[in-house]
């Protein structure tokens, strides 16, 4: 006899089938059916949110790559530059030693054709748009470290140098919080102004610093500041 039950109000009551075959409820199947449905659909988005997560969480493979440059300057004296190349922002900073082991900053921002040098004992940075040399000699650090070459040393006496006299705008200074998040990093602590490339300072401006910037297409430039009047 098979077991059938009948819901009253306060209990289950077990009572006799009497229909004389098995007593299977209608909905049983579909029951079934849509059980496995939805354990199937919650297993199916577990799968995708550990998918998702594991290759958002993996750091970008070999995105970021340094590439060291010995170069004198000159005077003759070795002076050591280290880029740090981020192939997926389109980002090169270099960091460049001084003899007395100072450090200045310089970040290429060519994906919005920007330069930002942060120079060692100032308290400002210095911003300006990038020019056609500047995109160059940029592009010549990204396509040498995509063949994996991280050391150069370059030759007094095949280095092509170049000077640049940018006069900085001392009453147009940035607010940072336009600026884009690399910048805003490199500058955190320090105001931002604009700068403009020109001929030489003259003979009535004192160039207060240079930075000596050194690329592996064998070309190092000299870049000097001095204040422009306001």
């Amino acid at each position: 006899m098979v077991r059938c039950w009948k819901h009253s109000e306060n209990h289950l009551e077990e009572a006799q089938c009497t229909d004389g075959g098995p007593a299977v409820s209608p909905h049983f199947p579909h029951k079934v059916f849509w059980v496995s449905l939805s354990a199937s659909l919650l297993l199916v988005i577990i799968a995708l949110g550990l998918t998702g997560h594991l290759g958002v969480s993996q750091p970008p493979t070999q995105s970021l790559q340094i590439v060291r440059i010995t170069a004198s300057d000159q005077t003759g004296v070795l002076v050591n530059q280290t880029a740090v190349v981020d192939q997926r922002d389109d980002l090169v900073t270099f960091s460049v030693t001084s003899p007395a082991n100072q450090t200045s900053t310089v970040l290429f921002d060519m994906k919005h054709g920007l330069i930002c040098y942060k120079p060692v004992n100032q308290d400002s940075c210095f911003l300006r748009n990038m020019e056609t040399s500047d995109y160059e000699n940029a592009r010549s650090l990204l396509s040498k470290s995509t063949h994996k070459q991280s050391q150069f040393q370059l030759s007094g006496n095949e280095t092509q140098r170049q000077t640049e006299f940018l006069g900085v705008l001392a009453a147009s200074q940035v607010d940072i919080s336009t600026l884009e998040e690399p910048l805003q990093v490199l500058c955190q602590d320090r105001t931002v102004h604009w700068t403009r490339r020109v001929e030489g300072p003259g003979k009535q401006r004192l160039v207060y610093f240079c930075i000596d910037i050194c690329f592996p297409s064998n070309i190092c430039v000299s870049v000097c500041f001095y204040y422009l009047p306001e």
